[in-house]
């Protein structure tokens, strides 16, 4: 029986597939294991979000050959379609698979065997406009919860974005297949599912067409018994609809926690970024939130230093961003990639700004956390606890996202608990009272 080690990198999107592959494997007769284990084959999952992504696949593919110098090393993911040429040239790469071809991995390849002495790696490849199939994915015995793909792709040509061309167009799976997959999930003993995609509010289309809506697939999810609570990982602003919050404020499983990306705080910035709202929009969407769900966690995306930000801009945007009542922010560095009109745009941002400007956001991020766990001290919430220690306490997270930690007990993992939420500790996670009193940690 061979080994086969997965290595993921990027977004919750990738962990769902490279699950699903995974048990693909295993359905094969092959033995799925850790990756320091020695194992016969290697399947390294890539990102191409950051400009490190060459670095990390090449750091990755020399501990694989360090772990097991006869290993068949085999490249999927984004990076995988945008830079099949260039992957395949890693000394110790075997195989580099595009987006068309990742799920058909354990038949496209069925010897695994690696050629002796330094050969050319196998590229199986093919254009970005032949991933049209949609294949259902979601992860399972990786964390306490789940990551169901509801939708693949994405047709909005963001400026500075490259996964349109690594993912191609947007398509969906059905409402019904992911109901099938939720119950499956349900039925593992999984409290916990967090909806995935490159563009989820996109849901429905299928065959080119659309037909049905992501409206409609979370009053389907609501209705799935065994799942404790759904969560929505992040959403387009322009796509989150009245009617989408209205149904999560008053849903039986849907939590208070939205993850919307804004970008930038500015309409001038947003425009350059070729984004598909304005400012105004994204401040609608918050208040909308906060008016049916004053509790509700909000999470955005900003990234800072694109092409055209100028000094005014940046500080436009802070300002936004300051104002806004939401919990955190995702922020990212913006970085040049090939085959984007942002590489087009001036003036270009010296790394030293966007450098400078990512440290302000981060600053800001933690005032705002900080701030929203502050205001639910004396309130109540339900925690899923995991299976992750630290400092000798377990950790879990509220239906609206509050990291919480307690002492060490292994019956709590994967169980739920209503809490009390009593103070910050010194690593800003909140510490906890049970209900009847019981102190967890204090």
């Amino acid at each position: 029986m061979k080994k086969v080690a997965f290595y993921t990198l990027g977004c919750k999107l990738n962990y769902s597939e490279s699950s699903s592959i995974g048990r693909m494997f295993e359905d094969k007769g092959y033995s799925k294991v850790e990756f320091n284990e020695t194992p016969d084959i290697f399947i390294i999952n890539t990102c191409s979000v950051t400009e490190n992504a060459d670095k990390k696949c090449r750091k990755i593919v020399r501990e694989a050959q360090k772990i097991n110098p006869d290993g068949y090393v085999a490249i999927i993911g984004c990076y995988a379609q945008l830079k099949p040429k260039e992957i395949s040239e890693i000394p110790g790469v075997d195989a580099v698979l595009g987006a068309a071809e990742k799920f058909r991995l354990v038949e496209l390849i069925d010897t695994f065997e690696k050629e002796p002495g330094n050969h050319p790696a196998q590229i199986l490849a093919s254009h970005i406009d032949d991933a049209v199939d949609y294949h259902t994915s979601y992860s399972l015995n990786d964390r306490t919860r789940t990551f169901l793909k509801v939708q693949d792709g994405c047709d909005y040509p963001c400026a500075y974005c490259t996964i349109p061309l690594a993912r191609g167009k947007s398509r969906s799976d059905t409402i019904a297949n992911v109901v099938t997959a939720a119950m499956d999930v349900a039925a593992r003993g999984v409290k916990e599912i967090v909806l995935t995609g490159v563009n989820i509010g996109d849901f429905g289309i299928q065959s080119g067409e659309k037909k049905e809506t992501f409206l409609q697939l979370i009053q389907a999810l609501d209705e799935v018994e065994g799942i404790s609570r759904f969560r929505i990982s992040s959403i387009e602003p322009n796509l989150l609809t009245d009617e989408i919050i209205e149904f999560v404020a008053q849903s039986k499983r849907f939590v208070p926690h939205f993850h919307i990306p804004l970008q930038s705080g500015s309409n001038k910035t947003l425009s350059l970024m070729r984004r598909r709202y304005k400012r105004e929009l994204y401040a609608e969407r918050v208040e909308k939130i906060k008016t049916l769900m004053p509790d509700c966690c909000i999470g955005v995306d900003v990234i800072v230093g694109h092409p055209g930000e100028t000094e005014e801009l940046f500080l436009e945007s802070y300002q936004f961003l300051n104002e806004l009542d939401i919990s955190y922010l995702h922020v990212f560095t913006y970085s040049e990639r090939e085959n984007t009109t942002a590489i087009a745009i001036k003036p270009v941002v010296p790394k030293s700004q966007r450098a400078d400007r990512s440290k302000m956001l981060h600053i800001l991020s933690e005032k705002k956390k900080r701030y929203f766990y502050e205001q639910q001290i004396g309130k109540q919430g339900t925690v899923l606890f995991e299976d992750e220690v630290q400092n000798g306490q377990m950790l879990g997270f509220t239906e609206n996202y509050i990291r919480v930690a307690v002492k060490y007990d292994p019956l709590l993992i994967n169980e739920t608990k209503t809490i009390r939420y009593d103070h910050l500790n010194g690593e800003g996670l909140m510490e906890v009272t049970e209900l009847n009193e019981e102190i967890l940690a204090h």
